[in-house]
């Protein structure tokens, strides 16, 4: 029920924003006159259904290292239990549906096919994918050897980065 009042509170929004950005603002898949507040409210109400979380009271990152990544996501609040088990619990499942070719998730949230997956999916068999816990939440690396794998990773790294405006850097870090 939390989830449908999440989404009706979106769509109210986006009702309710005036449709004054131009396209060259605008992500690329987003409906002309749609502004980026828009963009981001109703991309938080599908991350919330899609991940089982409040957006609100969590924070992502997205790194990028030279085998790979890690997808982080904690609980703002250290106090927040039920929060930081509700990230656990997605990061365990993301985990398991990656290596297994399944980025539902992502795309339910981004309402589209994230740069990258294509070539993550087909070479899946070469792409390992590690749940972590962390104090607040958990982490999922990414490692692979494999060149083309390794490009496909950083270009779904970098479009979460933007997506999600975590503000992470685009380049490789140790």
């Amino acid at each position: 029920m939390q989830r449908t009042s999440t989404l009706l509170a979106a769509l109210i929004v986006l009702t309710l924003l005036p449709a004054r950005a131009s396209r060259a603002q605008a992500h690329p898949s987003m409906p002309a006159g749609m502004t980026h507040e828009q963009h981001m409210a109703l991309m938080k109400a599908r991350g919330d259904q899609a991940m089982g979380f409040d957006q609100d009271k969590a924070t992502h990152h997205f790194r990028l290292t030279a085998t790979g990544g890690a997808v982080e996501v904690s609980a703002n609040d250290a106090a927040d239990l039920a929060t930081r088990d509700q990230i656990r619990a997605h990061l365990k499942t993301i985990a398991a549906q990656f290596a297994d070719g399944v980025f539902e998730k992502p795309e339910q949230t981004h309402a589209e096919t994230p740069p990258g997956v294509t070539t993550m999916q087909a070479r899946k068999a070469s792409i390992a994918y590690a749940y972590e816990e962390m104090p607040s939440g958990g982490r999922v690396r990414i490692t692979t050897s494999d060149a083309d794998a390794l490009a496909a990773v950083h270009d779904f790294l970098r479009y979460q980065i933007r997506e999600h405006a975590t503000g992470d850097p685009l380049t490789i870090q140790k």
